[in-house]
């Protein structure tokens, strides 16, 4: 989920990031500093370079002045994310002034769509490496060591990293992201994902599981599972997802679908709360909501991206439901999980939206009434079939006039949903303090929503009961009353 500047004032607390937590190996002398934009994947990412990184030298730093190699992981799906970094780039280049020996390297979605140009237009870059190459960082560290540039972006056809255990590097303690697939098979006309980050691909559910009972002996109580597309999750022994239909007849009857693997982390840690993002409305299965409601350790909380309430802009978009498909989904979860929160993904502007496509925007977001949202303008992205086939015609003015009514709305509907925990003892996992109060502790309730309360004698990690007393349209306000029993 990446965010506008404009709907900071939407987005709870908590979401600003947390304070890093570093596992040094005391062997190790040179220093890595790396910074992350862009979605849980991408964070996800970086934990893992780190880990590959910390069997060839290098402990992580806060201290930029004092790195040996920074590394900056990247985010393409939007020019603003795009724009950022090139300025973080110039920093590192005034901080390289100083220390001559640092290197710099780019990571992620950037860097495998611009790859080598990277090099010509930014000298302050020394190696450039896509999401799939970071198994290859010891070979290109030799490279620039030896005073030669570095890139590979080559795409894999498989899941790379399952071997990899993450070194957790802005970690509360408590909570953690696993990642279950790569790639995106969707197409959708706005994205830059299929581009960057190949064919879906799935990782091994043992090798899931492994690292979720890791988590947990390590003291961690909450995991989000998280893929591009986790309902497009299906293992069947390795390959691409597009390749099942060549599968055996065994490798298809003990293949695991996304419902199946909820099922199994829910069952294998019975204790740990397991929450999954992104889900796409087309792929999205009843199973996978039954599931949810079956296992109470399965959060409340189900992030279904929908970008436009136009059936003409979707298809324009290419996205595989319809506006009638998506309330039908809506209905069933709110059927089979009526306290269930969902948010949403929203692009105001897209190439040719009338004023009629931007009202039946307005109208799905009445009919649904969003918890929260992550809702931008579109921007053109280089590369993808909207690019090359579709004008770029709305008005900015017009952009930022329909994204303004889009945040409004959702902000009137957030309310709405923060008032109705109000009276409401809610069981709430404290992550840490508060951003704005050292005597109160912040956390959240199963539908992902920020509650704030006062310390007393808790901890973070607790599992507590809170009385909801008040809200406003992000955060939840109130006292606890006790542990909950899933401590």
């Amino acid at each position: 989920m990446i965010r506008n500047e404009e709907i900071e004032k939407v987005i709870d607390e908590s979401q600003q990031g947390s304070t890093m937590t570093l596992e040094k190996n005391e062997g190790n002398q040179r220093k890595l500093y790396i910074e992350s934009y862009g979605c849980q994947m991408n964070f996800s990412d970086s934990e893992i370079v780190a880990s590959i990184l910390a069997k060839e030298g290098f402990n992580t730093t806060q201290q930029l002045e004092e790195a040996d190699l920074v590394l900056v992981n990247t985010c393409s799906i939007r020019e603003k994310a795009e724009l950022t970094v090139r300025k973080r780039l110039e920093k590192f280049n005034a901080v390289k002034k100083i220390n001559p020996g640092m290197k710099v390297g780019v990571l992620g979605c950037m860097a495998e769509r611009l790859k080598s140009k990277f090099l010509e237009e930014e000298k302050i870059v020394d190696m450039v490496v896509g999401p799939d190459a970071y198994k290859d960082l010891p070979n290109l560290i030799q490279e620039i060591d030896e005073g030669r540039n570095a890139v590979n972006v080559i795409l894999s056809k498989d899941e790379t990293y399952g071997d990899v255990a993450p070194v957790r590097l802005n970690s509360n303690g408590v909570t953690a992201f696993v990642s279950i697939t790569r790639g995106c098979d969707n197409m959708c006309t706005f994205c830059v994902v299929p581009f960057t980050r190949g064919r879906e691909r799935s990782r091994n559910p043992q090798s899931i599981l492994e690292e979720v009972n890791d988590l947990w002996a390590k003291g961690f109580k909450e995991i989000t599972l998280l893929g591009q597309n986790v309902d497009s999750y299906l293992w069947y022994g390795g390959g691409l997802k597009k390749d099942f239909e060549k599968a055996t007849e065994m490798q298809k009857a003990t293949s695991v679908n996304f419902a199946k693997l909820l099922e199994m982390v829910a069952q294998e840690q019975p204790k740990m709360r397991i929450r999954f993002s992104t889900s796409n409305p087309q792929d999205m299965t009843l199973d996978v909501i039954e599931t949810m409601a079956k296992y109470t350790n399965i959060c409340n909380y189900i992030h279904l991206p929908v970008q436009s309430g136009s059936n003409r802009i979707l298809k324009a978009m290419n996205r595989l439901h319809t506006r009638e498909e998506y309330f039908e989904l809506i209905d069933n979860i709110r059927t089979i999980i009526p306290d269930c929160a969902i948010s949403q993904d929203m692009i105001a502007g897209f190439p040719t939206e009338t004023e009629e496509d931007h009202q039946d925007t307005l109208s799905l977001m009445e009919y649904v009434k969003y918890d929260f949202g992550f809702m931008f303008a579109y921007s053109e992205r280089p590369g993808t079939l909207a690019a090359r086939k579709l004008e770029d015609d709305i008005p900015e003015e017009t952009k930022k006039r329909r994204l303004r009514e889009i945040i409004d709305l959702q902000q009137k509907h957030g309310l709405y949903r923060t008032q109705q925990h109000v009276g409401k003892v809610e069981e709430v996992l404290i992550e840490g303090l508060s951003k704005k109060s050292d005597a109160h502790w912040m956390g959240r309730n199963s539908q992902n929503t920020v509650v704030v309360f006062p310390k007393e004698q808790y901890k973070v990690g607790d599992f507590v009961n809170v009385k909801i007393n008040e809200c406003t349209s992000a955060t939840l306000i109130g006292e606890a009353v006790g542990y909950s029993d899933n401590n």
